[in-house]
């Protein structure tokens, strides 16, 4: 199989599909990887690495997207790549669906068969693609937290961790999930009071077992939302439901209770945003401030660490891209259930339900669609 690697377009993305390590992976196997030109060079990786794992250099990403068989992408295609993809080929990376109709419209039109990183499942029930990720921007979910508390940024000038004698600031995280829980480990490594929410009884006593006294657990409601969320100096909205539009836990009326200058970061932007005033920011102008409260809504955050990102994610990634690229699309995702989950877009329908239900667009099942 030709698999194309072309170089991210979205604003401040440096990320690439696959580190010459994986090319070597795949050409090993006798498959043959196209990269575009300088894909992989503001993260270290040049084309003469490429060269070295076996790949071709394409001067253009036109070039990749008019002759590979399986495009390998980091972030969703932007509308110039939608258009440039055809019937049959395959498409894996990030896509979002949910909270993206137009992106969805146009893949639909394209016929290509689009497999989403974030929709793929594991045995336990996890998101083994998502996971990596989940955990770099939970990590920088703090970082970006104690930045922005700074006044100069608009925050209200707290520390994060506090001082002796002086308060620590509060940091309240909704979800209990992967970004929540390294959000937690940063969060307390830095010396802030923590507070974590979860629906799940079984999740918060995980929790409360992991961090011990170093954290609360609270059960979410509305009430204890609204409480927490007075009191808070930030607070990272991380709830996911795989392949659905996240809900919106922190409505607008919540900011007027809130402290002029605390931030909130929504982690959760990709799938619509867990707060009602978020809108997608990028890594250029990550901020706005609505009623006295800085809201960071980074759409691409772990693009800041693109190194460390695009590593994590092909440790993940690769076992289902050789199995794509062995078996082709169709086999591969009948021969895995959990791979067959990813399939989100599909000969011009929409194959994944949450997804389907958050567009209001009806839904085919992917195996009566492969046949």
């Amino acid at each position: 199989m030709l698999i194309g690697v072309p170089r991210e377009i979205k604003n401040h993305e440096y990320r690439i599909g696959l580190t010459p390590a994986a090319v070597r992976e795949l050409v090993s196997r006798g498959h043959s990887v196209l990269v575009e030109r300088d894909g992989g060079a503001a993260i270290g990786f040049d084309d003469a690495q490429y060269r070295a794992a076996g790949a071709s250099i394409a001067p253009t990403g036109g070039e990749i997207f008019a002759t590979a068989d399986m495009i390998i992408k980091v972030k969703e295609p932007q509308p110039e790549e939608c258009h440039q993809l055809r019937e049959g080929q395959v498409l894996f990376t990030y896509l979002h669906l949910a909270a993206d109709p137009a992106q969805a419209r146009l893949l639909m039109d394209s016929g290509a068969t689009c497999i989403a990183y974030e929709t793929v499942t594991d045995v336990r029930g996890g998101l083994p693609l998502l996971a990596p990720m989940s955990e770099v921007a939970g990590r920088m979910s703090i970082q970006a937290a104690a930045h922005h508390l700074e006044k100069a940024q608009g925050g209200s000038g707290i520390l994060l961790g506090g001082v002796p004698g002086v308060d620590a600031g509060r940091v309240l995280i909704l979800g209990g999930g992967r970004v929540g829980t390294n959000a937690a480990y940063i969060a307390v490594g830095m010396g802030a009071d923590v507070t974590l929410m979860d629906r799940s009884l079984p999740r918060l006593r995980e929790l409360d077992e992991i961090f011990g006294n170093s954290i609360k657990t609270v059960y979410s409601s509305a009430e204890e939302i609204e409480q927490h969320a007075s009191m808070a100096d930030v607070i990272i909205g991380s709830v996911l439901v795989p392949g659905a539009a996240a809900p919106k836990l922190i409505r607008r009326e919540h900011l007027q209770t809130m402290k002029t200058g605390s931030v909130i970061i929504d982690v959760a932007i990709d799938q619509g945003g867990c707060f009602e005033t978020s809108h997608p920011t990028t890594h250029q102008q990550p901020t706005f401030v609505v009623d006295g409260v800085v809201h960071y809504c980074v759409a691409n955050m772990p693009g800041g660490v693109p190194r460390t990102s695009t590593m994590g994610l092909n440790n993940a990634t690769m076992p289902f891209v050789l199995s794509l690229a062995g078996k082709g699309a169709r086999q591969a995702m009948l021969d895995d259930s959990h791979l067959l989950k990813g399939l989100n877009v599909h000969a011009g329908k929409i194959t994944h339900e949450a997804v389907g239900e958050a567009l209001g667009i009806a839904t085919v099942d992917p195996l009566e669609m492969l046949g």
